[in-house]
């Protein structure tokens, strides 16, 4: 579990409960079902309504990589494509097909298939190069539903407090129902704000982080199988390899 994303909210939320009391008021204040129900129901709305359903459910499902964010490990891959290197350089490529059956991620899998078919090296980097960028436009694509989000959801509260300053001044002449009107009015901004800044744009730029990860992982496999079928040196493929790892 990714511990950072864990206090990072809870530091956020403890902030501001903390300053509502320590400013006099109640946490029960901030709790409004009605301006919840206004600022989150109208961001869903409107993100469904300017994504496409594939985007938007994946865009969902990848919001668990907040929490258990994707495996990426260089210095494993970088010794199995190390690996392949040495056997390719003593037995030749068509040693490698056994190994093939044993990837279990796709873009590897293809990559390694096509060195053994013997593709040529500009020839496999184009090809796995244009999957790399179609699966980097679809990843962001999804992780720019969170960013929408943020960007709808301030709006969104600010529409819920005008809703509740209609209701204020329909109700002038009952003060009994004032008391509620104001507080969706204030609330809904806050939910607004809140959500858009601690929730939907930190979530949509982690996403955008690990998306980058992802797509250094997939240049480094590129470099490393277009540099066997260049036949490079296993040493040289290696240090080329962990030069794409940060520090």
């Amino acid at each position: 579990m990714d511990r950072t994303s864990v206090i990072g909210l809870l530091i956020g939320l403890l902030a501001i409960g903390g300053g509502q009391i320590l400013e006099g008021g109640h946490l029960g204040s901030l709790l409004q079902p009605t301006a919840m129900l206004i600022v989150i129901g109208g961001t869903l709305g409107a993100v469904m309504l300017q994504s496409p359903y594939i985007a938007f459910v994946r865009g969902l499902r990848m919001a668990r990589w907040i929490w258990y964010p994707p495996l990426v490990n260089y210095p494993q891959m970088i010794q199995q494509v190390s690996r392949w290197s040495q056997v390719s350089r003593r037995e030749g490529l068509l040693a490698l097909d056994a190994m093939v059956s044993e990837l279990k991620d796709e873009f590897t899998r293809k990559g390694l298939q096509l060195l053994v078919d013997g593709a040529e090296p500009e020839r496999l980097r184009e090809v796995l190069e244009v999957e790399i960028d179609t699966f980097e436009q679809e990843m962001k694509m999804s992780a720019r539903i969170w960013e929408a989000a943020g960007g709808y959801s301030p709006t969104i509260g600010i529409l819920g407090a005008v809703m509740g300053l209609i209701q204020v001044m329909e109700n002038l002449s009952d003060p009994s129902k004032l008391g509620a009107g104001i507080a969706v009015a204030f609330v809904a901004t806050i939910y607004g704000v809140g959500l858009a800044n601690l929730v939907y744009l930190p979530i949509a730029n982690k996403l955008k982080t690990h998306i980058s990860r992802l797509i250094v992982q997939r240049e480094m496999i590129v470099d490393g199988l277009v540099g066997i079928a260049n036949g490079d040196n296993p040493r040289i493929i290696e240090s080329r390899l962990r030069g794409y790892v940060p520090g």
